[in-house]
């Protein structure tokens, strides 16, 4: 698996969740190699733009991940979907559990708005 970028504006710590798939094969090393960075910022976005296919095990990580940081007052916003990988969050209603943005900066602005 390819390691993720990790790279941040401002406070906001930007992982981009590396390509073509994220599923049943990528998941596992995925989530030990971001662990860290989850517990050490609040406010995390998923840049998904290398993403072309997610699988369930994917969307079980990405949720996952949000509850990690939700346990310690942090968030995750994610942005850079496309549009088959967006339909399969509206297909299984996560797009009402996760806030999703077109751009990184889109995401990032959101974390300075009081909720």
């Amino acid at each position: 698996m390819v390691e993720p970028t990790i790279g941040q504006i401002g406070d906001v710590t930007i992982i981009t969740v590396p390509g073509p798939r994220l599923d049943a094969s990528q998941s596992p090393a995925f989530k030990r190699s971001i662990a860290p960075v989850l517990t050490a910022s609040p406010k995390v976005i998923f840049d998904m733009s290398e993403l072309q296919f997610v699988d369930s095990t994917g969307l079980g990580t990405i949720v996952s991940c949000l509850k990690m940081l939700n346990a310690s007052g942090g968030d995750l916003k994610l942005c850079g979907m496309s549009k088959s990988i967006r339909a399969l969050f509206e297909l299984v209603r996560l797009h009402r559990v996760f806030d999703i943005y077109n751009s990184k900066e889109e995401a990032a602005g959101a974390f300075q708005l009081p909720s």
